[in-house]
């Protein structure tokens, strides 16, 4: 008989005994509904234990690779859009700093434009530009952003958008860099 096997002795009405190979899983892992709702001290205690250990190794595993994770290379400076390109309260989408990040460029007066990324610091669902109310606003779980300065004016984000700082050069606007800022 295999290790993993054990015999059990299962005794029936009619005095008669029986013996069967089950597996030993079984042992541990009772699926028997009157033995499930009770479970002894030392079964719970192995499992806070083993759990516990789990969590301890996953956040160890985590932090080492934030060790040896590379800073993130400063994106290059990269053209967005011209100068009057977008009317005023109007909205561009463009990538930066990767091709996978995008952002939004707003022009919120004749001569002033902000933009931001367009993940949402909550649960990163799109964020997206209401002219009627002048901020930005996450539609997943109402997270409301200021159209100024990125900071959160309502819901469960806690951090406020990352800004893309904007150069201009000419007609040019060019994106040079992102700034991430903790809470306001």
């Amino acid at each position: 008989m295999p290790l993993w096997r054990k015999q059990t002795r299962t005794k029936f009405p009619a005095g008669e005994l029986r013996y069967r190979d089950e597996p030993l899983w079984r042992e541990e892992f009772s699926v028997l509904t009157a033995e499930e709702r009770y479970v002894s001290r030392r079964q719970f205690t192995k499992f806070l234990t083993l759990t516990s250990f789990a969590m301890f190794i996953g956040n160890c595993w985590i932090l080492v690779k934030s060790w040896l994770r590379r800073p993130a290379a400063s994106a290059a400076p990269q053209v967005i859009a011209r100068a009057g390109e977008i009317p005023v309260g109007g909205v561009k989408v463009f990538q930066f700093p990767t091709r996978e990040e995008q952002c939004l460029l707003v022009r919120t007066g004749e001569d002033s434009y902000v933009a931001y990324s367009q993940k949402c610091t909550h649960l990163s669902c799109a964020v997206i530009y209401s002219a009627a109310n002048n901020r930005l606003e996450c539609p997943c779980h109402n997270g409301y952003f200021s159209i100024k300065d990125g900071s959160v004016l309502q819901g469960p984000p806690t951090r406020p958008l990352p800004r893309v700082v904007l150069e201009r050069r000419g007609n040019d606007l060019i994106a040079i860099g992102m700034e991430e800022r903790s809470e306001i």
